[in-house]
């Protein structure tokens, strides 16, 4: 019996993506598929968006999302767009209601391609971040990288897009920070429970930052949507930006950006950007075993 199901290998500025469609299915998208499709050089992914059959009435679907390590994440704004893309192309239709671990999404397809996801409101709450220590004010926080009397970065922005983000503050390109070594020491530090996204951040004017993440479960990625709309949200509480900013992905394929609106009527924060769809196969996902579709016989990749 052929198990296998559809799938698309896609990026959201860079971060990659894998779209897998499970709808009609019981099963899941086993930590062990994942793992083994994340070390495969052709199928390594950042996030694996699985689509499921919807569990709440007026959804599209309920979206697994699962990390490279094999782990569940709750939200992934690239991802999304990606799903959102895939199943335009495939139903005619522009606006979709998700269901995820962290709640209920809305994303739209506009004319041009853009595709815009409502991520929800931001949660500041110490406790629902979560930190394991109190903070009474989470824009600011005392957690440093470095010397106590030179730190490297200190006293970054925390709080939820659906998943735990820092976002430390910076005053040059933030490539040019060695996010490689600091990223796993903060990614694990007592104070987050349950891990957390680390973004540096540099505020170039009141309508723009540039920024790069350590994602949580993924590691050094190129671009992540969660994290730019948490940066977005902590550089407005800080008071360094207005609530509409364009945000530059430095890591990702030519600095690419994404447009973050802190919403003020609904709290909501709106995220649009770009999603590119790659080629598509068929997986297996108790095993990670995967086909390429192909165009022509030359083109063939079995794994």
């Amino acid at each position: 019996m052929d198990n296998r199901v559809e799938f698309a290998k896609m990026n959201g500025l860079g971060n990659k993506i894998l779209v897998v469609d499970m709808r009609g299915r019981s099963d899941r998208v086993t930590p062990q598929a994942a793992i083994a499709l994340a070390r495969d050089p052709q199928t390594s992914f950042d996030q694996i968006m699985a689509i499921h059959d919807p569990k709440v009435a007026g959804t599209f679907a309920y979206i697994d999302i699962i990390n490279c390590d094999g782990t569940l994440a709750q939200a992934c704004g690239n991802g999304t767009r990606c799903v959102v893309q895939a199943l335009s192309v495939e139903t005619g239709q522009k606006a979709f209601t998700f269901q995820t671990l962290a709640g209920i999404l809305n994303a739209v397809e506009h004319e041009d391609g853009s595709i815009s996801v409502d991520m929800g409101a931001p949660v500041f709450d110490w406790k629902l971040i979560p930190l394991s220590e109190e903070f009474h004010d989470t824009s600011r926080i005392e957690l440093q990288i470095g010397p106590i009397d030179a730190p490297v970065l200190h006293s970054p922005a925390v709080m939820s897009m659906g998943n735990p983000h820092a976002v430390f503050w910076v005053d040059r390109d933030p490539m040019s920070f060695d996010l490689e070594r600091f990223g796993p020491l903060l990614e694990n530090h007592p104070l987050f429970p349950q891990k957390a996204n680390i973004t540096l951040a540099q505020v170039t004017s009141k309508t723009s930052m540039v920024t790069r993440t350590w994602e949580r479960g993924a590691g050094l990625t190129l671009a992540c949507g969660s994290a730019a709309c948490a940066a977005g949200v902590s550089a407005v509480r800080t008071g360094r930006t207005e609530r509409k900013v364009t945000i530059t992905v430095a890591s990702s394929p030519n600095r690419q950006t994404l447009d973050i609106e802190w919403r003020e009527r609904d709290g909501h924060v709106i995220m649009t950007g770009a999603a590119e769809w790659e080629w598509a196969g068929r997986l297996d996902p108790a095993t990670g075993a995967w086909e390429r579709d192909a165009l022509n016989d030359n083109e063939a990749s079995v794994s």
